[in-house]
C-alpha cells in the first residue's frame, strides 16, 4: 500500500499541486505542534485533576476543535499514527510524514512537561488499567487507533468526501469519545504515539526517573493500527486508486463496510459494559455516529439488522432482498466476533441480556419502542428524496444516547439484533437464548418503523415506480419518455450548489456537485431529473475543486 504504486517524487509533486493549506512548511509544522500540544495538555489536565466522567468528552472535543482550527494550515493530523497511515494510503509524501511526526512528538512532550509542572510535579504514567494484561492493552490501542485512522481517511481524505463536508472534525474527534470509555478502560486510551510518548517521557523528566517500557509498546501497536486502517481503507474504497470512473461501491466493499461498522459498534458496547464505563450510552452512540459518517457512502451504514429490515420494508428500491439478507448475515457475524473479542480483552463474562430486575413485558416494550425510534430516524433522515447532508450521523447516533439512558435499566438498551446476538452468545450457557426474543422484537420494531414512515411521509412515494429486483427507482414522467431505470441521475440544484460553495454538499451520498455520484444511504442510485451517464462521471475532475480533495491542507 505504500504510496499505492506512486513514486515518492510523483506523490510530492501531487502534494504540492493539491495543497489547499499553507504553502510555507514552517506554518504546517507549527500548526501540528500547536494542535498536538493542546490535545496532550487536555489529556494531562483531565487526568491530573481527577476527572473521570467527562474526561473522554473533553479530550475528544479538544481534538475536534483543533482539527477545525488548524485543518486549513496542515491538515490537522495531530497524531504520528495518522501521518503514517496517510503515507501508507498514498495521501502524504514520506518527507511530510517524518516532519509532521517530529512536530507532533515535540508538541506532546512540551505539553506534558508543562502540565505536570503546573500540577505540582504529579505525573501520568502510561500502563494498562487495573489488572489488565499488557497484550489486552496493546489490542485496545491497536484497534481504536485503527478506527481513528480509518475514520480520518474516509471523512477527510477520500475522493468521495475530501474537502466536501463540514462534519469531519466531529466525526474524528468523537472516535476518541467512543474509545476513551471503551478501550480506555483497558489501556488508558492513548490511541496516539505523541500522547503515549509525551506522557511517559514527560513523567520521566518531571520525576527524574526512567521512562516505562509500556510507552514503546503502545507506540508500536498504534503504528500497527495505522497500517491496518490503510489496508481496510483500500478494501472499502478501491475506487480511490482506480484511473477509470467507478459506477459505485461493489458488493464486496459494501459487505466489508457493514462488517467493520457493526464490529466497531458491538466492540464498543462490549468494552463499555465489561469495564463498567461511566458514560456507556454516549460512547456507544459516538462509535455509531463516527462509523456512519465514515461508511455511509459505501454501504449505507446500516450496522443493524433492524435498520436493514426497516429500509427494505419501506420500499422505494433502496435495497434488494438479496442485499438485505447479505447485510444481516454480515452484521450478525461481526456482532458475535466483536463480543467475543471484548470478552477476551477484559477476561470478564457478560451478564444475562435481560436484567434480573425486569420482566419480559418490560423488555418487550422498551426494545420495541426505542429500536423503532432508531430505525425510523435512519429511514427518515438518510433514505428520503432530500436527506440530511451534514447531520445525518449525529441524528442517527444520538438515538442510542436517547434509548440507552431511557430504557437501559429496563432492557439493557440493545436496540440491535447484532448486539443482542453477540452479547448473549458471550454470556453464560443458561442465558444465551435471550437473544431470540430480543431479535424478534427488534426486527418487528424495524418493520413497524417502515410502516410509520409510510404513514408520516407519503410524499416519498408519490410518482415513483420501483423495480424491486434491480433496486432502482424512476420517476413516472421519465419512464414515460423511455428513460431506463438503470441510468444514474443527477438532481439539478444549481441554486443550492452555489450556496454550498466549494463544499458542494447537497445530500448524503451526493457529496459534491462536480464529480461524485448521487447515491442514497442504501448505496443505490437516486432518482432525479437531469440524466447523467456513467461515461460522463468524473468529467469535471480538472475543474477547480475537482480531483482528490480532502480536509483542507494536507491529505
Amino acid at each position: 500500500l505504500v504510496c499505492v504504486g506512486a513514486t515518492s517524487s510523483r506523490l510530492e509533486r501531487e502534494f504540492e499541486t493539491r495543497r489547499m493549506g499553507e504553502s510555507k512548511a514552517i506554518a504546517r509544522y507549527v500548526a501540528e505542534f500547536f494542535g498536538t500540544f493542546v490535545l496532550v495538555a487536555t489529556v494531562c489536565g483531565n487526568v491530573l485533576s481527577g476527572q473521570t466522567v467527562w474526561a473522554g468528552v473533553s479530550i475528544g472535543c479538544s481534538l475536534a476543535v483543533m482539527i477545525y482550527a488548524v485543518g486549513k494550515s496542515s491538515g490537522a493530523h495531530l497524531n504520528p499514527a495518522v501521518s503514517v497511515c496517510c503515507g501508507l494510503a498514498g495521501k502524504c509524501p514520506v518527507r511530510e510524514v517524518l516532519f509532521y511526526a517530529a512536530s507532533q512528538f515535540l508538541g506532546g512532550l512540551s505539553a506534558a512537561v508543562l502540565m505536570m509542572w503546573t500540577h505540582h510535579g504529579n505525573v501520568v504514567r502510561v500502563a494498562p488499567v487495573g489488572e489488565h494484561k499488557w497484550w489486552q492493552a496493546a489490542l485496545a490501542e491497536l484497534l481504536y487507533t485503527a478506527v481513528l485512522c480509518f475514520v480520518i481517511l474516509n471523512v477527510a481524505a477520500s475522493k468521495q468526501h475530501a474537502g466536501k463536508n463540514q462534519f469531519y472534525g466531529i466525526a474524528i474527534g468523537f472516535v476518541v469519545v467512543a474509545g476513551a470509555y471503551s478501550g480506555g478502560g483497558v489501556s488508558g486510551g492513548c490511541f496516539n504515539p505523541a500522547v503515549a510518548f509525551g506522557l511517559d517521557f514527560g513523567s520521566a523528566i518531571t520525576s527524574f526517573t526512567a521512562p516505562k517500557w509500556y510507552s514503546f509498546m503502545y507506540v508500536i501497536f498504534e503504528l500497527v493500527g495505522a497500517a491496518l486502517a490503510a489496508g481496510l481503507y483500500y478494501l472499502v474504497r478501491p475506487e480511490d486508486y482506480m484511473k477509470e470512473a467507478s459506477s459505485g461501491p461493489s458488493m464486496t466493499s459494501k459487505l466489508v463496510s457493514e462488517f467493520l461498522g457493526t464490529f466497531v459498534l458491538v466492540l464498543t458496547v462490549g468494552l463499555n459494559v465489561l469495564t463498567s464505563s461511566p458514560a456507556a450510552a454516549f460512547s456507544i452512540a459516538s462509535s455509531l455516529m463516527c462509523m456512519i459518517f465514515a461508511l455511509g457512502t459505501v454501504s449505507g451504514a446500516h450496522f443493524n439488522p433492524a435498520v436493514t429490515v426497516a429500509i427494505y420494508v419501506s420500499g422505494r428500491g433502496k435495497t434488494t432482498r438479496q442485499e438485505a439478507l447479505f447485510y444481516v448475515a454480515v452484521q450478525a457475524l461481526a456482532g458475535v466476533l466483536a463480543a467475543r473479542l471484548s470478552w477476551l480483552m477484559t477476561g470478564k463474562t457478560f451478564s444475562p441480556l435481560k436484567p434480573e430486575t425486569s420482566s419480559w413485558p418490560q423488555v418487550i416494550v422498551a426494545e420495541l419502542i426505542w429500536t423503532c425510534v432508531l430505525a425510523f430516524v435512519v429511514v427518515s433522515v438518510a433514505t428520503v428524496k432530500n436527506p440530511l447532508s451534514e447531520y445525518f450521523g449525529f441524528a442517527i447516533g444520538m438515538c442510542v444516547t436517547v434509548g440507552g439512558f431511557a430504557v437501559g435499566s429496563l432492557s439493557g438498551g440493545a436496540l440491535n439484533p447484532a448486539v443482542a446476538l453477540g452479547l448473549a452468545l458471550s454470556s453464560t450457557v443458561y442465558d444465551c437464548w435471550h437473544f431470540i426474543p430480543y431479535t424478534i422484537i427488534e426486527l418487528l420494531a424495524g418493520a413497524a418503523a417502515a410502516y410509520i414512515f409510510m404513514v408520516t411521509q407519503p410524499s416519498e412515494y408519490e410518482e415513483l415506480e420501483v423495480d424491486e429486483e434491480k433496486g432502482t427507482v424512476a420517476d413516472n414522467a421519465d419512464a414515460a419518455q423511455g428513460i431506463a431505470p438503470d441510468d444514474i441521475y443527477l438532481q439539478s440544484e444549481a441554486t443550492a450548489a452555489a450556496a454550498d460553495g466549494d463544499f458542494g454538499c447537497q445530500k448524503f451520498g451526493k457529496m459534491a456537485t462536480r464529480e461524485d455520484s448521487d447515491f442514497s444511504l442504501s448505496g443505490k442510485p437516486k432518482a432525479g431529473i437531469e440524466k447523467k451517464s456513467l461515461a460522463n462521471k468524473g468529467a469535471n475532475k480538472s475543474a477547480p475543486g475537482g480531483g482528490c480533495r480532502c480536509l483542507p491542507g494536507l491529505f
